[in-house]
């Protein structure tokens, strides 16, 4: 899962989702450094504090994706403006080999190839992971990212 943040205490937000996300989806077992990133979409805007969490759950991606939504809803998260600014954002990358597409999720996520703050928490912890709908690691997904957009390791 990526999860981000760019409103109030950013380091804060994401733990507390960490904290959530443990309690109700599953375990935390690995997670990359976090990660000041250049807004994408939206550029007017504060840079995100983004981190990659790969975590262990028994949730069927849908049922994982109603709490996700629960979760950003109790730290405030609003759906104002398409890639706008947020106190988090929690969006699910992979989720082993499952392909899910439909309305109301898409696993893998679809533009993760595109986006370097995602790619670089996420090889990070998982640089060998084999995207199932593109074929490729996520290292080789990185080495190809045209994105340039500024991703900086804070901690």
């Amino acid at each position: 899962m990526l999860l981000g943040s760019n409103i109030g205490n950013s380091k804060s937000y994401i733990e507390k989702a960490k904290f959530m996300l443990a309690q109700v989806v599953g375990s935390d077992c690995n997670e990359s450094a976090m990660y000041r990133t250049e807004p994408w979409g939206e550029k007017d805007q504060n840079f995100f504090l983004n981190q990659v969490v790969k975590m262990e759950s028994e949730l069927s991606p849908h049922s994982m994706m109603q709490a996700i939504e629960k979760i950003e809803k109790l730290l405030g998260k609003r759906k104002e403006t398409r890639y706008g600014p947020r106190t988090i954002d929690i969006d699910i990358l992979l989720c082993d080999d499952l392909i899910v597409v439909d309305k109301k999720l898409s696993v893998p996520h679809p533009r993760m190839h595109k986006r370097v703050f995602t790619l670089i928490p996420l090889n990070e912890i998982a640089e060998d992971i084999v995207h199932p709908v593109l074929k490729k690691t996520i290292g080789k997904l990185l080495e190809e990212c045209a994105d340039n957009s500024e991703v900086i390791k804070v901690q």
